[in-house]
């Protein structure tokens, strides 16, 4: 498959563990100098030392930002055009989810913190990239999404009625961005990260064999589905969802 990323310079949130960590891992691999994001400094160095030691070719760049603050990500990306000089893939990939339970209990900060983080950050970072580098030149946006967007699911409804806003915000940016940026959505199925522990390290074995592929996600799963939609070999592809899932949204209904 032809990336084209050879150079190129991705900045990914979320960057410190599971799929942001794979994503930026799978970048370097084809080439990229990749921009690494998350809360805490000391994570991010330790990925970019293990990055770096993997991928002595790529630029490697480890900038503490909490994503839901505009200050720190306008800061972030400055960062990672004054290091590589400009900046050509956006991985909005940070995420939370501080509730579990029925919608109508959840309690208003709640709420706040995950639109903040999962809905509203995803335009906040967008808009300096295209400011910083990506309006000019062109690329491409990937935003992390979840196959809970797409359907309803018990005890996290609110956590994907915000997926749900990103699947949407990918198509509406793909609109108004195009032709010279390209804006796409990946919706992972059940993953196995920290962000998910609560929901498939109880019963991986039951969740496995409902699942038509056999198993849970990986994070690398995730991140090659990201190269695909970065590089040159999606070229022709903008507002689109790619749904990673194992096959569980077409598995047969119980009913």
């Amino acid at each position: 498959m032809r990336t084209g990323l050879q150079g190129k310079t991705a900045l990914v949130t979320g960057a410190s563990r599971g799929i942001g960590k794979a994503i930026a891992t799978a970048l370097a691999a084809e080439g990229a100098n990749v921009v690494l994001s998350s809360r805490r400094q000391e994570a991010l160095d330790e990925v970019a030392t293990e990055i770096s030691r993997a991928y002595p070719d790529a630029g490697v760049l480890a900038k503490a930002a909490h994503v839901g603050d505009a200050d720190q990500a306008a800061a972030c990306v400055d960062a990672a055009v004054a290091e590589f000089g400009a900046l050509d893939v956006l991985v909005n990939n940070a995420g939370t989810n501080p509730y579990y339970g029925p919608m109508a209990d959840i309690e208003p900060a709640a709420a706040a913190k995950t639109v903040e983080v999962n809905q509203f950050a995803l335009i906040t970072w967008t808009k300096f990239a295209l400011r910083a580098s990506l309006a000019e030149r062109g690329g491409s946006i990937i935003n992390i999404a979840s196959v809970g967007g797409l359907i309803t699911e018990h005890g996290i409804g609110y956590y994907n009625a915000t997926k749900a806003a990103v699947i949407h915000l990918s198509k509406q940016f793909a609109m108004e961005l195009a032709p010279k940026v390209r804006v796409n959505c990946i919706a992972p199925g059940l993953v196995k990260t920290h962000l998910a522990r609560a929901l498939w390290e109880p019963n991986e074995a039951e969740i496995s064999k409902a699942t038509p592929l056999g198993r849970l996600g990986e994070p690398e799963d995730i991140a090659n589905a990201a190269v695909f939609l970065a590089g040159d070999a999606s070229s022709w592809m903008t507002g689109q969802t790619l749904v990673v899932d194992g096959g569980a949204t077409v598995r047969p209904s119980l009913a």
